[in-house]
């Protein structure tokens, strides 16, 4: 099973507390704005992409099973 990432970009406020969470799937560019470096993981990613959904102060992060 996989697991698809989407960002609401009109909610996130690039605070970038994702990128600590699971950085092989969040980073901040130079100009401070959010890159989701893959959409889809698998589920042994399962563990970070939660916990980066959990900490964004915004919730903008959704996780579906796929």
């Amino acid at each position: 099973m996989s697991i698809k990432i989407d960002v609401d970009m009109t909610k996130c406020q690039h605070y970038g507390q994702c990128c600590f969470e699971a950085p092989t799937v969040f980073e901040l560019d130079a100009d401070g704005k959010l890159n989701v470096l893959t959409h889809e993981v698998d589920e042994d990613m399962r563990e970070a992409v939660e916990a980066a959904a959990d900490v964004c102060p915004m919730q903008a992060i959704t996780l579906t099973d796929i």
